[in-house]
């Protein structure tokens, strides 16, 4: 006899369909299980025979049940594969009384535990899309995976605490657990602990910011410790835009690969910020290990990935954002092929300016390389506060609400411009979509050309200084880029002192 029972296997963030083949012949009894799966799937066999016996069920003697995931030349990872196999089993045998459009367009994901209950696994949300892209009907998750799962319209959702229940749910028995979506209300932005009326002095610093979070434009802060750069970062929070419904869903992809979804609001509603030590490998920020997984510049996909400390970065960790920072993307390959993961993050990186010495601005240059420097958009030197400024009791700077206001106008303006194109913010223009919505008047273009000559800008600091002021016309509610826009756009390039 021979059941057929569907799931899905996640590669990177994309997810493959899997056929669970359980087949049973008269033998010497035992579970093989084949179809290129990693040592968690081997060991489900353990699993699935404890969880049978803490469950009440008991497969018939002398048969050897043979378990095929198809297909064969697809690597499958994780214990996901547990509950159906467990499922497949129990119906080879005709130990359960399901109906045969019970798992009719069905797809089946768990672990299972040694008493019988389901347990958690990772990438449930992508696999539910993937589901009802396929035009499956429902998906069966345990139950902490149950609220992820219902993100996702039009696809049934049956989420079970433990093998017993679920089979008295497909059976009829029992009437399934209501697991309503998380809410879609208006989210406010986030609250954080700094806001910028609380940081002092420092108006340069907090325009260049204001200006990075409304065109998603890269930023580096040079200055002396104690000048207030990772205060100026963490206030960046509150001035980011909320993540939209589509934004969301994107990012919760991520983590639920990552394992990083919370049960009980599975759907990220605030832009990602991580914050990455400078002792991190290059591994854990591109992402990879033997079984590919999402690095940091992946996990702050539509955020901010903050790097303190900049010049303390290993030089081959720091050469491995050259290309995310252009694509926006990350390939990871490896002996079973590669996968893509998306990386459109906004980069702010902070750094001491260097000794003024030699063998100092040698050490910093051979870490932070020219064609790194060249794809952060700002520039700016943080200068400490004056004592004044730090003593005065009547705050009179604007606040996060503030700024947000603005940041979200412009946004709305390059959604606007960009309605029919697949970017929505300034920085992911390319050559095509400057010469459209870039057009420079002739004192703008006179100012850049003598700029370019003067600082010996690339090609590629042409194009960004052109976006950072099509970000500055944008916050300034202007149609056309003024020469104005392009001066304080130039104004951001401004030299850290390891420049050739």
């Amino acid at each position: 006899m021979l059941t057929k029972i569907s799931s899905f296997a996640h590669i990177g963030l994309r997810s493959e369909h899997i056929t669970v083949e359980i087949g049973t012949h008269r033998g010497t009894g035992g579970i093989t299980i084949v179809g290129l799966g990693d040592t968690a799937v081997q060991e489900s066999k353990q699993r699935i025979s404890l969880a049978f016996r803490s469950s009440g069920f008991r497969i018939p003697t002398g048969h050897t049940i043979i378990v095929n995931l198809a297909p064969a030349d697809v690597k499958k990872v994780g214990p996901r594969f547990d509950l159906p196999i467990a499922l497949g089993i129990l119906i080879v045998h005709e130990l359960v009384d399901i109906p045969k459009d019970a798992l009719e367009r069905t797809v089946v994901l768990g672990e299972l535990a040694l008493d019988g209950s389901l347990r958690h696994v990772s990438g449930v949300l992508p696999a539910t899309i993937a589901a009802r892209n396929a035009g499956m009907k429902r998906v069966i998750v345990p139950m902490p995976n149950g609220p992820e799962a219902a993100l996702i319209p039009d696809i049934e959702v049956i989420a079970a605490e433990n093998l017993t229940e679920l089979i008295a749910i497909l059976a009829g028995e029992k009437q399934k657990p209501t697991i309503p979506p998380p809410a879609s209300s208006p989210v406010h932005a986030v609250n954080t602990s700094v806001d910028f009326a609380d940081v002092r002095g420092q108006a340069h610093a907090k325009r260049a910011l204001e200006i990075a979070a409304a065109g998603g434009h890269n930023i580096l802060m040079s200055g002396a410790p104690g000048a207030g750069k990772t205060l100026l970062a963490r206030a960046l929070r509150g001035i980011l835009p909320p993540l939209t419904r589509e934004e969301s869903i994107e990012v919760s992809q991520i983590y639920s690969v990552a394992n990083l979804l919370s049960t009980e609001e599975p759907l990220l509603r605030h832009r990602p910020f991580r914050t990455v030590h400078h002792t991190a490998s290059g591994v854990s920020i591109v992402g990879g290990g033997q079984t590919p997984g999402p690095g940091e510049i992946s996990l702050a996909h539509k955020g901010v990935l903050f790097l303190d400390e900049l010049a303390e970065f290993p030089a081959n960790v720091l050469e491995v954002l050259r290309q995310p920072l252009e694509d926006q993307t990350i390939t990871i390959t490896r002996a079973q092929g590669s996968v893509t993961f998306p990386a459109e993050f906004l980069l702010v990186a902070a750094m001491n300016p260097p000794e003024y010495s030699p063998g100092s601005i040698r050490r910093i240059k051979r870490r932070i390389s020219a064609p790194l420097l060249d794809r952060i958009d700002l520039t700016i030197s943080v200068q400490p506060v004056a004592v004044d400024d730090l003593q005065q009791q009547h705050n009179d700077g604007e606040s996060s609400a503030t700024i947000l206001e603005r940041v979200e106008r412009a946004r709305e303006r390059q959604q606007k411009r960009f309605t029919d194109l697949p970017i929505s913010i300034n920085k992911a223009m390319g050559i095509r979509e400057l010469r459209t919505f870039c057009v420079l008047d002739q004192q703008s273009e006179t100012l850049l050309k003598q700029a370019v000559e003067r600082l010996r800008l690339s090609a590629r600091s042409y194009h960004r200084t052109i976006k950072v002021a099509r970000t500055i016309a944008d916050l300034n509610e202007s149609d056309a880029i003024r020469a104005t826009h392009v001066a304080e756009a130039l104004q951001y390039r401004q030299t850290i002192g390891i420049e050739d």
